[in-house]
């Protein structure tokens, strides 16, 4: 093969000066501003002024935790194996008092979803009380957290960014990588999920595999003795349906844990596509026009399990194996209009298209610990393997009502075959000294992309087929890391936390242009640091300072620079020549509760260098290609926040969202830089109405404000969302949904640069109502409630 050289990267460039001082800046500040408030509480005793937060922390040590102990992951593990249980013991009267039981919450009535843990380095939303998880999907459950939006085509996004990492149990998966995430969310039930762990800014620990901020599925793990599952059927609208079933069982050294789960649901989608090409020179316009319909709804079937053994008290194995596979089968109709230069028809036709397919992901995994002699010591060891397979195939039918030309091709057929293969080991390492935790660890992956896409034009007269070698393409990508990382967790006093952290990567991509006989290689080493400062300035306050610096790595589909033709106007390619894009970002949190409502504030800022973003441009007089480039930035900043409350005995209401300004700088296609800016408001609204002691009554509202989207921007949507569930028994619950009850979703994105103008908007079927029975084996409480943590 031939060999090319891509560029190559300087490694990960360290903050700015402007970033250090900002830093400082805000640093010095909050020292001054909390200077007062520590001076105030110096005459206070120490066992009162622990006394209080101690109702609200697993083990009272962590000024992170808020939350009961059952609801954070670390209250989960044994309690020897908790940062906190690990700290070297506070001096007797500095000791927390016992927690009254009546200062627990109600379970029934508190909104878990929109009132998070709060750990040193992220927010954890417990999702179970949510109404709707019983029959909804993951991508569902990730639309009820604050600041993730989802569209309904199953692209995330965190205060209005989409470059977000999605893992599964803190580890990448392949079935969530690439145009495989929508599909597998919508595809995975919402009921495997224990909780939702947003990390804005990620310490060392975390690997940059997606770059930019983190969203962690943690899977449901039950550590109590015996067993206990969830059994649900919910039919909806439309003919769709989906069931699962989910249980665990612990019994003396040995735990199982799995569930089984199928779908059969989807949207169908209307567009309608107005396009503008403008002559740089002249100013003449040319436009064109796209009415699109989708239909179909599509089949998936998912099954995962688990097991784990204790080796004595100290050592524990465990091993774990889920498979999913889901239908790709839709039927499209489209007709394109195209004008001239001067205006006149010059082509209109009517495309049809049959759809066929699959998508199946795999994944398997082995992992040890061992707890050491020494205080807090603790060895982790993680092996996961995950993989995934897209497979297309789609005949084309087009019936011409007028063409200028004549160049008619009335049939075609395409098929593309995707595979994406994630091996990642892992080791880790913990220990108390002193008053301090020091982990350490490391990482080995490797990230194997395939892309084979294979077109076929069919003769109108003899249906004879002949391959199209230039829309025929082959492709390969091997991405290997080698990471090492520490952090120091150090606990100043009862009041000051810290936590510092560096990371080093190397990253070695090869790419393998397997029809052009060409291949690429590029390496490149990173640093990544990052650090946490919490302050606990009363028993109901606690600030908190964060810093992350991160790169987001392009992945196959960004770097493969065969052109696919999605249809004959519209093909998209990616870019060999991509660099990492590199992000920092700071952010300032309050967390205090005003009376009654539980308030969190987040102030943040954030600025992306050498920004991978879509750029479109015409490779023709009517074909439009998107690609992507390292040709801008990107800055915003903003303030989230988050206030939840109850209004008597039966009313819990919460609201959730962020304000924020965007600015984006990218190059033109006349090479000249142009600055595009947005400001949004995206909020989410929440009310519970608990009935009777049987019924409950749920109301969310989703509102996404403008975002910024390459040359381009997103225009605002709203959602409103209705639950209601019906307690039978203990055990069986009838539950009614209603998604986007007013029918509003809608995808609406302008693109305007020097040579295009182009709206489109996209609707789907919004408006979905599901109604269903969910049994529960185990883990109840008298009077139809569930068992705490249950």
């Amino acid at each position: 093969m031939n060999q090319l050289r891509l560029p190559g990267s300087s490694g990960t460039r360290h903050a700015t000066p402007m970033w250090l001082a900002l830093l400082l800046l805000l640093l010095l500040l909050l020292l001054l501003l909390l200077s007062a408030a520590h001076g105030a509480h110096a005459q206070v005793p120490a066992g009162p002024a622990v006394s209080a937060p101690a109702a609200r922390m697993p083990a009272a040590r962590m000024p992170a935790a808020r939350m009961p102990a059952a609801r954070t992951p670390a209250a989960r593990m044994p309690a020897a194996r908790t940062p906190a249980a690990r700290m070297p013991a506070l001096p007797p009267a500095a000791q927390p008092k016992p927690v009254p039981q009546g200062d627990l919450p109600a379970p029934s009535v508190t909104v878990e979803g929109e009132r998070p843990s709060k750990r040193i380095d992220r927010q954890v939303y417990d999702i179970k009380a949510d109404l709707s998880s019983g029959n909804s999907s993951a991508a569902d459950a990730l639309g009820n957290v604050p600041s993730v939006a989802v569209d309904p085509d199953g692209s995330v996004s965190l205060r209005g960014n989409s470059n977000v990492q999605i893992l599964i149990d803190g580890k990448p998966s392949a079935m969530l990588q690439g145009d495989n995430r929508g599909a597998a969310l919508a595809a995975m039930a919402a009921d495997d999920i224990e909780s939702v762990e947003v990390i804005n800014n990620p310490g060392a620990q975390f690997g940059n595999d997606g770059g930019g901020p983190i969203i962690n599925l943690v899977t449901r793990r039950n550590k109590r003795a015996g067993g206990m599952g969830v059994a649900s059927l919910n039919a909806g609208s439309k003919g769709r349906a989906n069931a699962a079933l989910s249980g665990s069982y612990n019994r003396g050294l040995f735990n199982f844990q799995g569930g089984i789960n199928a779908r059969h649901d989807g949207r169908d989608s209307t567009a309608t596509v107005a396009r503008e090409r403008i002559d740089p020179l002249s100013g003449a316009v040319r436009r064109s026009t796209q009415a699109s319909s989708g239909e179909g709804l599509n089949d998936a079937f998912g099954i995962n399990g688990g097991v784990g053994y204790n080796l004595g008290r100290r050592s524990k194995l465990a091993a774990t194996l889920a498979y999913s596979k889901r239908s790709n089968d839709q039927h499209g109709r489209d007709r394109y209009i195209n004008d001239n230069a001067a205006g006149a028809l010059d082509s209109d036709y009517l495309r049809t298209s049959e759809r066929n397919g699959s998508s199946e992901s795999g994944s398997w995994g082995v992992s040890g610990e061992h707890k050491g002699e020494a205080d807090g010591e603790l060895f982790k060891t993680d092996l996961r393997v995950s993989s995934s397979r897209n497979r297309n195939d789609s005949a084309y039918a087009n019936r011409y009502a007028y063409d200028s030309d004549g160049a008619q091709r009335a049939f075609s057929r395409q098929g593309s075959a995707n595979r994406n293969r994630i091996t990642d080991l892992t080791g880790d390492y913990e220990r108390a000294v002193d008053r301090a935790m020091l982990k350490l660890g490391y990482k080995l992956a490797r990230n194997e992309g395939k892309i084979d896409a294979r077109h076929v034009n069919i003769d109108a007269l003899t249906l004879e087929e002949t391959e199209n070698g230039a829309r025929s393409k082959r492709f390969e990508l091997d991405e290997t890391t080698a990471a090492l990382y520490g952090s120091w967790q150090w606990r100043l006093d009862e009041r000051w936390g810290v936590l510092g952290g560096l990371r080093a990567e190397y990253t070695r991509v090869d790419i393998r242009q397997l029809t052009a006989q060409s291949s690429a290689r590029n390496a490149y080493l990173s640093t990544i640091p990052s650090f946490f400062i919490s302050y606990k300035a009363s028993d109901q306050t606690t600030l908190r300072l964060s810093y992350a610096h991160r790169i987001q790595r392009p992945g196959a589909g960004d770097l493969n620079p065969f052109v696919v033709y999605r249809d004959e106007v519209n093909v998209s390619s990616g870019n060999p020549r991509l660099r990492p894009s590199e992000t920092d970002s700071i952010e300032l949190g309050l967390d205090t509760s005003l009376g009654p409502v539980d308030t969190n504030l987040r102030a943040f800022l954030r600025k992306e260098h050498d920004l991978i973003s879509e750029r479109r441009y015409f490779i023709g007089d009517k074909v439009l290609l998107t690609t992507r480039d390292n040709s801008g930035s990107r800055q915003s900043g903003g303030l989230e926040f988050s206030l939840s409350g109850k209004v008597g005995k039966t009313v819990s209401l919460s609201t959730s969202g962020n304000v924020g300004y965007s600015e984006q700088a990218y190059l033109n296609n006349s090479g000249s830089v142009a600055r595009r800016s947005a400001t949004s408001l995206n909020v989410r609204g929440r009310i519970d109405y608990q009935l009777s002691a049987a019924d409950q009554l749920q109301m969310v509202l989703n509102a996404q404000g403008k975002t910024l989207i390459g040359q381009g921007v997103r225009e605002p949507a709203s959602t409103v969302n209705l639950s209601y569930r019906h307690s039978l028994t203990p055990r069986l619950n009838v539950v009614l949904n209603v998604t986007d009850a007013f029918d509003s979703n809608k995808t609406a994105t302008r693109i305007d640069s020097d040579i295009l103008r182009e709206s489109s908007e996209r609707r789907y079927d919004g408006r979905l109502i599901y109604v269903g029975l969910s049994y529960r084996l185990g883990g109840v409480t008298p009077g139809g409630g569930r068992r705490p943590g249950a």
